[in-house]
């Protein structure tokens, strides 16, 4: 990788505890209520070629308090939809002037293929089933707003792992400071070989016996399309996986529920579930600022 593009976030899987660290320490430190122009004269582009509505919005108005400019390119009406390649893209965007890029794209590695060429960071906002590295961090630091330390904590992720970007990255994390995590779901959406991702994880079943006694409750996203052609209905998934009040009792009574988002009311989790005071899934989108400021300014060397 090239000198500059160094500040990029690519993943978690390859970032050391101490940098991890380093970000949260940054992230306490920022407040989108307060502007601190870090990155005056700073321009970032937004790449998406995937749908967002929290990653998006979060890191620009990160950005904007941190007094930088954005722009924001989509695959729909730029060159991409000409055929134009990844490559070539962000040759472009380098070209107009861009200091940092932003990217979400369905293919896992594509943020890693641009910083490798380019001479500016990279930021990874997503990449296919890879990563989602900010989510983990944004997580992390929702955590130890409420918890002392992630070492220890009990913490069920519960739903469809197989897919999840977020799962990836969060377990990445959560592992390289002790927690204990166990991961639960249909079969076909966590298979035997999600125990590599990181040593010290265990599989169960049933929801009850993912989140008795837990300090955390992360559910996932379910995509109706996926469960399409499994073994699996929606109805059975509804009555075996869903995260419900009485399921919820079953962990700590302080214990956190979160959820990365969108999340499908009725579905991966109820409605009162949602809503209940142990949901910190707001705070889990209002954590975004802080946190991204964090990685831009930390990203373009202006962390102080």
């Amino acid at each position: 990788m090239n000198q500059a593009a160094r500040g990029s976030l690519l993943g978690i899987e390859h970032l050391g505890a101490e940098n991890i660290m380093g970000l949260l320490k940054l992230a306490r430190r920022m407040n989108p209520l307060k502007p601190r122009p870090l990155l005056r004269g700073k321009r970032v582009l937004l790449l998406f070629y995937e749908a967002s509505t929290r990653t998006r919005s979060s890191f620009e108005i990160a950005a904007k308090s941190l007094g930088a400019m954005t722009t924001l390119v989509l695959s729909s009406g730029s060159s991409i939809e000409k055929g134009e390649s990844l490559l070539d893209t962000g040759y472009t965007l380098r070209a107009v002037g861009a200091d940092a890029i932003v990217i979400r794209h369905p293919q896992a590695g594509a943020a890693a293929l641009m910083a490798r060429y380019l001479d500016i960071p990279v930021i990874n906002a997503g990449d296919g089933m890879h990563e989602h590295p900010s989510q983990a961090l944004l997580d992390a630091y929702t955590i130890l707003r409420h918890k002392k330390a992630l070492k220890g904590l009990q913490v069920a992720i519960v739903g469809d792992i197989y897919h999840s970007r977020v799962a990836r990255s969060a377990i990445h994390l959560l592992s390289k400071f002790g927690a204990r995590i166990t991961l639960c779901g249909p079969p076909e959406f966590l298979p035997d070989t999600a125990l590599t991702l990181a040593p010290g994880l265990h599989i169960v079943r049933t929801v009850e016996d993912a989140v008795h006694g837990a300090d955390v409750i992360m559910t996932l996203r379910v995509q109706k399309e996926r469960l399409a052609g499994t073994k699996i209905s929606l109805q059975d998934y509804v009555a075996r996986y869903q995260m419900n009040m009485a399921r919820l009792k079953l962990a700590k009574k302080d214990a956190m529920l979160m959820h990365p988002g969108p999340i499908i009311r009725g579905l991966e989790l109820t409605w009162e579930v949602a809503d209940c005071a142990q949901s910190a899934i707001v705070e889990e989108v209002r954590n975004g600022v802080p946190v991204r400021m964090a990685i831009l300014a930390k990203a373009l060397g202006k962390a102080g």
